[in-house]
């Protein structure tokens, strides 16, 4: 597998590819509930999207912002990375590094201080090495045990 590009969706099209791999990655292979891997936030999230140089998709994730978007305990000036997915044939080829970081400089374009998420316990370390800090207890998501975790944005 060679070259990939990450571009934020900005079409209807794009949004399908970016459903049908989180359904690859989280109904099929982790079991999460198709009735919950889908919400009412995805209609106002930043998409974004990973493709091979033949336009295949190998991961996705999506960034929430704003106080409606991240409930009371939210705070304006923090977005919210989540649902981040990558192909099983994609992994380990630096795919969420770049998601991660494209949702990142989408939420500093945005004016963004901060980046929190909840990272399945499995990825802590993924996601530390990128510069996020846990913080909280364990709690579980879809029957899954996460952490939650924040890294300031430059």
């Amino acid at each position: 597998m060679g070259a990939y590009a990450v571009r934020v969706v900005a079409s209807e099209a794009d949004l399908a590819v970016c459903f049908a791999v989180r359904t690859e990655v989280f109904v099929v292979e982790q079991s999460v509930p198709e009735s919950i891997e889908y919400d009412a936030y995805d209609a106002g999230a930043v998409h974004v999207l990973a493709v091979d140089a033949e336009g295949a998709p190998l991961g996705t994730g999506r960034l929430l912002y704003g106080p409606s978007a991240l409930g009371e305990t939210g705070s304006a000036d923090v977005g919210s990375l989540g649902r981040l997915a990558v192909r099983r044939s994609a992994r380990g080829l630096g795919v969420g590094v770049a998601l991660v970081r494209a949702i990142e400089a989408e939420a500093a374009r945005l004016g963004l201080a901060a980046v929190d998420l909840g990272a399945q316990t499995q990825a802590l370390g993924f996601y530390e090495r990128l510069g996020y800090v846990a913080y909280g207890p364990e709690f579980q998501d879809a029957g899954i045990p996460h952490r939650a975790m924040r890294r300031p944005l430059p």
